[in-house]
């Protein structure tokens, strides 16, 4: 059985600066962002795009390449990986 952490827990393995770098697609942002802050928006639901994420899961950054989500993560300081 894999047990159960919290996000807290987590996000303490890998130390506040790991964060890790996901595809993510156009219509998942389209259906996480409010409706008031997606005004302006133009995503396509079927585009690729790459979430910056704290250990803990929290999105901090979409681009729009794999390059890009690194080199933001290595700009703020922080010690970027890949998730499959």
């Amino acid at each position: 059985m894999t047990p159960l952490m919290t996000k807290e827990e987590l996000a303490g393995l890998g130390a506040p600066d790991l964060v890790y770098v996901r595809e993510i697609s156009g219509a998942e942002i389209i259906a996480s962002t409010p409706v008031a802050a997606a005004k302006g928006l133009k995503i396509d639901p079927d585009q690729t795009l790459y979430a910056v994420h704290s250990a803990d899961g929290e999105r901090l950054a979409v681009v729009t390449d794999r390059e890009t989500a690194f080199a933001a993560a290595v700009a703020h300081e922080l010690e970027p990986v890949s998730v499959h």
